[in-house]
């Protein structure tokens, strides 16, 4: 079991930088498969990029060239650095944990792209 819980969402302006970090507990953190999605109103959940325990990423069309993820093993902590943000990037980020095909989530953080 691990538990999740994400940080930094915020109102940014367009073209604005953020960093959300999600803080795991539990043991184990580095045998995990990390990512975030995100939900917008009205919309499905979607990926937007994965970590694995390698290091290895995956981005969504989206996110690539402008946002990176990232994992310290030592701080149990994974990171989504999120650069020249758009208004379509509004949405509540949720970050994302998998091991031996159990997925667990976490509560979620707004991230709100407005002039």
């Amino acid at each position: 079991q691990v538990q999740l819980v994400e940080s930094g969402g915020d109102l940014v302006q367009p073209g604005g930088s953020l960093r959300l970090s999600c803080a795991a507990s539990g043991s184990m953190f580095s045998i995990y498969v990390m990512g975030w999605y995100r939900q917008a109103p009205g919309k499905q959940r979607e990926v937007v990029a994965i970590i694995t325990p390698g290091g290895g990423t995956i981005y969504a069309d989206s996110a690539k060239g402008r946002f990176a993820v990232s994992r310290d093993n030592t701080k149990n902590t994974v990171y989504l650095h999120m650069n020249s943000l758009k208004l379509e990037d509004t949405a509540v980020y949720y970050c994302y944990a998998n091991r031996a095909n159990m997925n667990y989530w976490g509560q979620g953080t707004q991230v709100t792209v407005s002039s």
